[in-house]
C-alpha cells in the first residue's frame, strides 16, 4: 500500500527514548526530502510511566499535530504497554488503520487470541522483535532499545533511508542539541555510557541497521508493504 502520509504512534514507558525515536525519524524524513512532524505526549516525567510520541511523514506539507488517533503504524517499546495496560489508548491498538502494522518489542507473543483476531480482521500485520536484547548485544545497553524500534519501522515501511538515519543520528548525538525535561536527561545518560561520541554513533547506527535488516526481511517474506509514495499513485 502506497500512501501520501504515514502516521506512526510510538507507545512506551518513560526513559525508553520514544520521544527521541520520533524526533530522529522526523529529521531523517526531512533529509530524504519529505515533510514531517514529531511530538510527544506524556503525563508525569518519570521512568516507567506511560509515554507516547508521534511521527507524521508525508510527501505534502503537514499541518496537524498533537495526539495521533488513527495511526498506520503502532510501535510498542515495552511489553507492559500490553500486559499492564500502560497505554493512553485501550486497547493499545485502538484506532489503527486497516492494512496497518504493529511492531512489538518482545521475544515472545503477547497478544491475546481476541487481539490477534481483531487485528487480523483489520488486515493488520504484527512484527515481534527482541529490541532490548539486540540493543544490549550490539550497543551494550538497553538505552539503545529505541534504535531497534527506529530500524524496525524504517525497514518495514522504507519511509526513511539508512543514509538519512545516519545523518539524523549524527545531528542528534554528534552535535550540541538542546532538548528539554526527560529527553535531555536520557540523551545525557546515553552519551555518558560511551567514552566518545564516535563510539556512540557507531553503536547506535549498527543497532538501527540490524533491526532494519530483520524488519525488511520479515516484510518481504510476509509481503507487507506500507510506504510513502508519489501523489499520483498514493492513497
Amino acid at each position: 500500500m502506497i500512501k501520501k502520509r504515514l502516521n506512526i504512534r510510538m507507545s512506551g514507558l518513560g526513559g525508553q527514548g520514544a520521544v527521541t525515536a520520533a524526533h530522529v525519524m522526523a529529521m531523517a524524513a526531512n533529509r530524504d526530502g519529505k515533510f514531517s512532524i514529531s511530538n510527544p505526549f506524556f503525563g508525569a516525567e518519570k521512568r516507567m510511566a506511560p509515554a507516547e510520541s508521534y511521527c507524521r511523514i508525508g510527501i505534502e506539507r503537514i499541518y496537524d499535530r498533537g495526539e495521533l488517533v488513527f495511526p498506520d503504524v503502532i510501535e510498542v517499546f515495552h511489553p507492559q504497554v500490553i500486559t499492564m495496560g500502560k497505554s493512553y489508548t485501550m486497547p493499545f491498538y485502538s484506532g489503527i488503520k486497516e492494512g496497518g502494522v504493529v511492531i512489538i518489542n518482545s521475544d515472545v507473543p503477547l497478544l491475546s487470541d481476541e487481539d490477534v483476531e481483531r487485528l487480523r480482521d483489520l488486515n493488520v500485520a504484527t512484527f515481534y522483535i527482541p529490541g532490548t536484547q539486540i540493543a544490549i548485544e550490539i550497543a551494550g545497553t538497553e538505552l539503545s532499545t529505541n534504535m531497534t524500534m527506529i530500524g524496525s519501522v524504517a525497514g518495514i515501511t522504507k519511509c526513511v533511508s539508512m543514509e538519512a538515519l545516519d545523518g539524523a543520528l549524527q545531528e542528534r548525538f554528534g552535535k550540541k542539541f538542546v532538548a528539554s525535561g526527560g529527553t535531555a536527561s536520557l540523551d545525557e545518560a546515553i552519551k555518558k555510557k560511551f567514552a566518545k561520541k564516535e563510539m556512540l554513533l557507531a553503536k547506535n547506527l549498527a543497532t538501527v541497521k540490524r533491526a532494519y535488516e530483520m524488519a525488511s526481511e520479515w516484510a518481504e517474506k510476509n509481503k507487507v508493504e506500507l510506504r510513502v509514495g508519489n501523489p499520483a499513485v498514493a492513497a
